[in-house]
């Protein structure tokens, strides 16, 4: 199968129980591993401190491995895009290593971009996908292994009869963690993207959190310069009483009166098991026949 290099970029690794498991799991499968040697590492709430996890960073890119699989996310890969080797991760990919994670990793997928227009995946971390109690969700692993064979091409969803039309927008797909997308804001690591397919996804934000964070992200021009915006999976958040009727649908009706884009939903992705593996950096084609949502990356796109 492939040559999987585990390493932790962000935060540390407290669950030592799932992380034998998830490796347990690959190891299964087929997979060759390679455990950085700082992956369990562990510096206040990080998986070591700045220089430990910069130097994890790049044996990642120096490793030659098929696949470099954060640990988890977490916090702590904005303090350090200053210093990261954006020529050695470029070489990374050039050479075949394909880079995949979620959340924190939001930080050095667009700074990967914005510094070199060096693409990445936007999937699974080891802990949360493959650490898991019970079995990694079916669509992620199927995913998965279309990723590590080199087979996908695509994905699919199906929209809520509301959104149902006829379209199709070409344009690079990014995005990711709204929160981490939004601290970028203002600095030279949020990609300059016209003309783009961004994709959302967030946990433990509550619904008036999220708009606040498209508002920003509208008042900075980026919501504008896009063809389409599609919202993945809002996860772990809880409405309360004094919401009187604001909850997600109402953020997401608001941002189509602000913005001429494409206004989508359901994108199976984000702090839940049900992920799709998306190429960020990359052009896609955004395909809607009726209720049926197709981002297209294979050679048809």
């Amino acid at each position: 199968m492939s040559h999987i290099y585990i390493y932790s970029p962000a935060g540390a690794v407290r669950d030592k129980v799932a992380f034998k498991r998830a490796l347990k799991r690959l190891k299964a499968q087929g997979h060759e591993l390679e455990v950085d040697e700082a992956a369990l590492a562990s510096h206040q709430r990080f998986a070591g401190d700045d220089d430990t996890r910069l130097a994890a960073i790049g044996r990642a890119a120096a490793s030659g491995a098929d696949l470099a699989m954060i640990t988890r996310g977490g916090y702590g890969l904005t303090r350090l895009l200053p210093r990261l080797p954006y020529k050695a991760l470029a070489k990374a990919v050039e050479r075949g290593t394909q880079f995949v994670g979620l959340s924190d990793f939001t930080a050095l997928q667009c700074a990967m971009l914005a510094k070199s227009q060096t693409p990445s995946w936007a999937g699974p971390g080891l802990l949360e996908d493959f650490g898991r109690e019970d079995e990694p969700d079916e669509i992620m692993q199927a995913c998965f292994d279309d990723l590590v064979s080199g087979r996908g091409e695509g994905t699919g969803w199906r929209l809520p009869k509301s959104e149902a039309g006829e379209f199709l927008i070409r344009g690079s797909l990014w995005g990711s963690n709204l929160s981490v997308l939004t601290a970028l804001v203002g600095t030279p690591y949020l990609p300059t993207i016209t003309g783009g397919i961004l994709f959302i996804e967030d946990v433990n934000e509550h619904p008036y959190r999220v708009e606040r964070m498209l508002t920003q992200l509208l008042h900075a021009g980026v919501l504008a310069r896009q063809k389409a915006i599609v919202f993945a999976q809002f996860s772990n958040y809880r409405l309360v009483p004094h919401d009187k009727g604001f909850k997600l649908a109402s953020v997401v009706s608001w941002l189509r009166s602000q913005v001429k884009a494409s206004v989508l939903t359901g994108l199976p992705f984000g702090h839940v098991p049900t992920k799709v593996l998306l190429p960020f950096g990359r052009p896609c084609e955004l395909l809607v026949q009726e209720r049926e949502a197709l981002l297209l990356w294979g050679n048809d796109a």
